[in-house]
This record gives C-alpha cells, sequence and structure tokens, in this order.
C-alpha cells in the first residue's frame, strides 16, 4: 500500500519536494499540506493543473496548527519537513511532535530533489535570510556579463497568488510585475534583476521553468531564498554569511547544509560587524568546511538623497522577511538614518494598523523600523495606513524596491541602495573565471 505522507511547509520547498519526488509516483499518497509563515496560503489547494494524474482534486493545503490531528485523522506514516531559516532546536521540536503522534519525521536530502541543467549554473544561496544574498547575485551577473555571457536567473519560489497560473513566471520588464500582480515580497526579489536589465524566472513548477530558462541562457544563476539549498544542481555554489549574527550559520535549517556543500563562502558585512564575530564566523567555516574559498565583503549603503534626512524625524522602512524570520533589529535603512544624522527615528509599532499590528505583535523583537509587508492588497493598504499615520517628516525606505510602484503616500521617500563590495583576494571574479 502507498505510504501515507503529509508535507509540511511555507509555499515553496513543499511543493518542489512534492513535484521531484511524489508526483505520478504510485509508492506515495500525498495527504496533505500544512503551511506556516506565508498569509492566506491555508485552506487552499496544490491545484489539479500541478498534482499530476493520481490526484484529481488537488491536495488540501492546511495552518501547520492543526498537524498533530491531521497525522491521526489521515493515518498519515510520514511527515516530510520541506522549509527553510529554522533553527536547528525547533526543527527538532517539530519532529518530536510528530513522532509523539506516531508517523516519521523526514528530511529529504537535496540532491535527490536537484533538478539538473544542460547549462552550466552557479548557485547563490545564505545560512540566514537577510545575509546579502541578492546583492551577491546581483554581482555575480556583473561578473559574468563582463565574461561576454548571457545570464538568466531563477529565482526561488514565491507563490503567493494562483499556484497554477503561476507555474512559470518570466520577469524581464516592469509591466510583467503587474501582470503576474506581484506582492511586495515578489517585487522586492524581481524588481532589482529587471534594473539591470536581466531576465529571471520563478514561480511553482522548476522542472517547466528550468526548460525555459535553458532556452536564452549561456549559465544559470540559482537565485536562493530565505536560507534554502538549490532546486537546480550547481557547478559553483556560493553561499553568504552573516557576521551581525555569528553561530547562525551552524546552528540553522537549512543554512548549516548550505555552509557544508559551498564552494565559496561570502562573508558579507565586514565593515559594521565586530571583528571579534567575523573571526566566530571564519572559524566556522574552517571547522566545517576547510575546503571552500572565502571572500571577504562589505555592504555600503547609499542613500539618494541624504539632505532630506538630516535633523528630520525618521521612519525607516526595511525589507520585511529581513525582519520577520530573518530575526534581524534593523537594516540597511536604520543605518543610512543615522549615517546621514536623522534628528530621529520614530518608532511605527505604536501607529501600526491591520495586519501590520499583527506582525509587530508575532515578532516582538521589532521595534524602531517598519517591515515592508505586503503579501496582499489588504496588508499594503495597511502599509500604507501605518506609514501615513506615524508623525515623521520623511521615509527612509530600504525595501529593494521602489515602493511609490506600489503606494502613495503623503510624505517624502527617500530610498536606500546597498550593494556588494569585495576587498582582498579572492573576488567573485577571480572564483568564477576559474571556474568557467
Amino acid at each position: 500500500m502507498a505510504r501515507k505522507v503529509i508535507i509540511m511547509g511555507a509555499a515553496g520547498r513543499d511543493f518542489h519536494n512534492f513535484n521531484m519526488l511524489f508526483r505520478d509516483n504510485p509508492d506515495y499518497e500525498i495527504v496533505a499540506f500544512t503551511a506556516t509563515q506565508i498569509p492566506d496560503i491555508a485552506g487552499r489547494k496544490y491545484p489539479v493543473e500541478l498534482t499530476g494524474k493520481l490526484y484529481p482534486n488537488g491536495i488540501p493545503i492546511y495552518d501547520e496548527s492543526e498537524l498533530p490531528r491531521l497525522i491521526k485523522d489521515l493515518k498519515a506514516d510520514e511527515v516530510m519537513f520541506a522549509y527553510s531559516d529554522q533553527p536547528h532546536e525547533v526543527v527538532m521540536n517539530k519532529g518530536s511532535m510528530v513522532i509523539a503522534n506516531g508517523a516519521d519525521f523526514v528530511l529529504a536530502g537535496w540532491q535527490k530533489t536537484a533538478l539538473k541543467s544542460s547549462k552550466p549554473v552557479i548557485s547563490v544561496t545564505a545560512v540566514r535570510t537577510g545575509c546579502g544574498k541578492s546583492q551577491t547575485t546581483r554581482a555575480v551577473i556583473e561578473v559574468l556579463r563582463g565574461m561576454g555571457k548571457k545570464v538568466v536567473s531563477i529565482r526561488h519560489p514565491m507563490p503567493y497568488g494562483d499556484l497554477a497560473k503561476q507555474a512559470v513566471q518570466r520577469f524581464a520588464t516592469y509591466a510583467d510585475l503587474d501582470t503576474h500582480k506581484c506582492t511586495i515580497e515578489e517585487r522586492e526579489e524581481y524588481e532589482p534583476h529587471i534594473d539591470l536589465g536581466a531576465v529571471i524566472y520563478s514561480g511553482v513548477d522548476y522542472g517547466a521553468i528550468l526548460k525555459e530558462a535553458e532556452k536564452e541562457a549561456d549559465i544559470i544563476i540559482w537565485d536562493g531564498g530565505n536560507n534554502d539549498l538549490p532546486f537546480i544542481m550547481p557547478n559553483l555554489a556560493i553561499v553568504v554569511v552573516d557576521p551581525l549574527r555569528p553561530g547562525h550559520e551552524i546552528s540553522y535549517h537549512p543554512g548549516e547544509a548550505n555552509l557544508l556543500i559551498a564552494d565559496a563562502v561570502v562573508i558579507n558585512k565586514i565593515d559594521s560587524a565586530y571583528p571579534e564575530d567575523v573571526e566566530i564566523v571564519r572559524s566556522n567555516i574552517f571547522q566545517r568546511n576547510p575546503k571552500a574559498m572565502i571572500v571577504e565583503a562589505t555592504s555600503p549603503v547609499f542613500v539618494e538623497k541624504p539632505e532630506l534626512i538630516k535633523g528630520k524625524r525618521v521612519l525607516v522602512v526595511e525589507d520585511g522577511p529581513t525582519l520577520t524570520h530573518g530575526e534581524m533589529t534593523f537594516g540597511a535603512g536604520f543605518v543610512a538614518a543615522r549615517k546621514a544624522g536623522a534628528g530621529e527615528i520614530i518608532a511605527p509599532k505604536p501607529f501600526a494598523v491591520g495586519s501590520i499590528a499583527a506582525t509587530f505583535e508575532k515578532y516582538c523583537h521589532v521595534e524602531n523600523v517598519l517591515p515592508a509587508m505586503g503579501y496582499s492588497p489588504e496588508q499594503i493598504k495597511d502599509l500604507k495606513e501605518t506609514i501615513d499615520a506615524v508623525p515623521c517628516d520623511v521615509v527612509v525606505s530600504a525595501t529593494p524596491i521602489d515602493i511609490t510602484r506600489v503606494l502613495k503616500t503623503n510624505k517624502p521617500i527617500v530610498r536606500v541602495g546597498y550593494e556588494l563590495g569585495v576587498f582582498g583576494k579572492p573576488t567573485l571574479e577571480d572564483i568564477i573565471k576559474g571556474k568557467f
């Protein structure tokens, strides 16, 4: 008889694992997905258009809080953990709960779920959300372009809308963002590629996505999300670590696994970290993966109009996931506001409304900055109303997108950017040219 399986996920790795391991596989019956982290996923279905011939009604998605009941009611034989950016202790806490309720707890080996490409692949992943993976990806694109390569990126999934319609998404223009009804979180990842004049794919069915990307690429970049493992087997694996969170590179799942498979490790933010914390991270790299090449990098911030900040009351808007499940208390916007001489940084929490207020309640470590949450039109509306309610003179926005494309506020907005600054040897260019 087919083994009954529940897949624990967050609308990303879970769907990919299903597509790679279970779709059209009669030895298993996926009786449910559970979901966490992402709003409005629970209560939906993984659609019949993507499930294959064995699931004519699709597969239901439940909230993870229902897992103990689901194991018993659905007589699940095993539960597969399939999402990222979780402390090792939390992963095993969940494993203990699964085992106590009578099912096996499973983690899939990443090579079993990695697609093989006909084109060379560079993966850029990280050990935590907010390490600087995206700016590293952009730096890799520039190196490859300088080598005369046609580069196409494939992004870790962010399927927050109609899953069937989002099976394969291609982004090359700003109009594509509107066509696919992208959330703020999606725009934060795709818009910087469009700014570079580059092409990036994303979606749900990565086998189909890879086939499309291969048609127009000399080389493919896997642009990883959270701290998940690559969905495509890389010829060169680059992993970014963050000395502002020393020790996290060996205490989060699957970030530590990323570190172990890395060919090159970028120690980012050296300019803003304590030297002793940089050395902790460096020591952990040497102990876990002594063969990895180490690239040292800074993450300098660039302020669009610093004169609008000096001496003023400032609201800082930061990249949402970096603050929430990335567990940072501030980001580049806060650093830039201080650097530009802000008179006062106004804490937004007392003025938050609706889902933004709920975000502050859930992620209580966030106090002095506003996470740019926008998983739905309703949440974008709450974000706008929160910004409007804060008594400030100017908004400093460090989200990677031009936030005025998705909301209008009655306050001037100053954008903050950040790029990767590599110094010393080897550089990313040295490593890439030595491989390709």
